[in-house]
């Protein structure tokens, strides 16, 4: 029976969902450095084996906001409980796989349980803290996210070096460690009951993954098909009484702006963790070990500077922050096309550079989205705001495989690199400098625009002491 005092348990679950924390987003990226291994074991196309990172991204979107509405319905205890064993019975089948088609399995299977872990992290927070303390409980969960980020590379190089990629899937089975002090420490309290729109949450899976197949097949036919399933979704979200996305959301442009930015931003943003190791085995003929260890500074920086870019949001305001980000991930993206294979070591530098704007990005992004919103829709909005972030990598994932995979023989947009192998790397990211140059056009007319009243708006007391004094002269 659990003695513990509702402030008691709320400590030791905080501690123990940044745990899980770590494991979950390791779990998410660490798999990205032996997707070249994965590829030529299985004799893949690099599109084919994007999907062991897609899959999970995808199904980890939906899943999120699934469970977090069943938590409405069902006792926490309940779904971790199941959550967590299906994330562990993923990774045993990922472990014995000896086709392609089990190793997908056991990470489609571990998604299915994975995401019952973010729709934990938000309910935590709120029903075991009291309001006053409730940041410092969210700030151990960020820690948690910022610490799995980090160990992904670390963890995964380490491993790599002494056994075969298939151990990869061993880690998460430590989160069945935590499980009896989650049933112990967890209540049978159920949110305010609400009905789950299985069948939009369905089209809309349905709509993402026939995309997806579109854009990795190159078949119009399911392109095709996903439009309609897209049509029905938008029908089914604005015809039912407690639709699966809120349309009412998308009234606040300002807010529906930001969410293309933010879309834009994460799918641009993946290119680091995912696009980079393939660039570093294809032209640097690295294993996977020194693949992840190229990584590992990067994501120790991003760890160590992310609670900077909180300060700096917080004194110099959210634009700030936006163009300071924007700014390290164009210098990085133009140093990754121009010395696209060229020293491991120099790539290393450039990553920090992108890793840390990133990581800035997204705390401006979150922040700027948050403060568009009125209080009762911020929970729905920034949920809603998580789910495109996670649809947008699996999206920009695929385009970026298919893109490689069409281009490997191709020429060079960037007159800085010669063409030949190196060629569709140093273009990819020479794009995606360019769609940033496009990002911070936009974002600096949106500001002037709203600079009064809207878009990156700041309390007096969270501006620079400049932005306050220039405020209360133009009064």
């Amino acid at each position: 029976m659990n003695t513990a005092t509702p402030q008691q348990a709320g400590e030791k679950l905080i501690r123990l969902l940044a745990v899980t924390l770590v494991i979950s987003v390791m779990s998410a990226t660490m798999f990205n450095i032996v997707l070249p291994e994965i590829r030529y074991e299985f004799h893949l196309s690099f599109a084919q084996v994007s999907w062991v990172s897609v899959s999970y991204m995808l199904i980890y979107a939906i899943g999120s906001v699934t469970y977090g509405k069943l938590a409405d319905t069902y006792r926490l205890k309940s779904l971790l409980t199941f959550g967590l064993a299906a994330f562990a019975l993923g990774s045993m089948i990922g472990l014995l796989a000896q086709a392609f088609w089990m190793v997908l399995a056991g990470r489609i299977l571990q998604a299915v349980g994975a995401s019952v872990i973010p729709a934990t992290g938000m309910i935590i927070p709120i029903r075991y803290f009291p309001p006053e303390s409730r940041g410092r409980a969210l700030g151990i969960s960020a820690t948690g996210l910022a610490l799995g980020g980090a160990l992904a590379p670390i963890v995964a190089a380490f491993v790599v070096s002494f056994v075969h990629w298939r151990w990869l899937f061993c880690i998460p089975l430590l989160t069945l460690m935590t499980l009896p002090y989650y049933r112990k420490y967890l209540d049978d309290e159920r949110g305010q009951e609400s009905r789950l729109d299985w069948l939009g949450g369905g089209l809309l899976a349905g709509t993402v993954g026939l995309l997806l197949l579109a854009v990795t097949n190159g078949n119009w036919l399911l392109a095709a098909g996903g439009m309609i399933v897209l049509a029905l979704f938008l029908v089914r979200i604005h015809h039912t009484a407690e639709p699966f996305v809120q349309p009412k959301l998308f009234q606040n442009k300002s807010y529906t702006l930001m969410l293309v930015l933010a879309f834009f931003a994460s799918g641009i943003g993946y290119s680091l963790p995912f696009l980079s190791p393939q660039m570093l085995s294809h032209l640097n003929q690295l294993a996977p070990g020194g693949v992840g260890f190229v990584m590992v500074p990067a994501a120790i920086g991003s760890a160590i500077l992310g609670r900077t870019g909180g300060k700096l949001a917080d004194s110099k305001g959210n634009a700030f922050l936006f163009f300071t980000a924007s700014a390290l991930l164009f210098t990085c993206f133009v140093l990754l096309s121009t010395f696209a294979g060229f020293s491991p070591a120099l790539i290393a530098v450039f990553l920090i550079f992108g890793n840390v704007g990133q990581t800035f990005m997204l705390i401006a992004l979150s922040n700027t989205t948050s403060r568009l919103l009125p209080k009762e829709q911020v929970g729905v909005g920034m949920g809603m705001m998580s789910l495109l972030n996670f649809i947008a990598v699996a999206v920009f994932a695929s385009v970026y495989s298919k893109v490689v995979d069409l281009g490997e023989a191709g020429g060079n947009v960037n007159a800085a690199t010669s063409a030949g192998e190196a060629g569709i790397y140093s273009s990819i990211y020479f794009v995606l400098a360019c769609l940033y140059i496009a990002m911070v056009s936009i974002s600096y007319t949106l500001t002037k625009q709203k600079a009064r009243d809207g878009m990156y708006k700041d309390g007096p007391e969270q501006r620079s002491p400049q932005a306050r004094e220039s405020s209360t002269s133009e009064k």
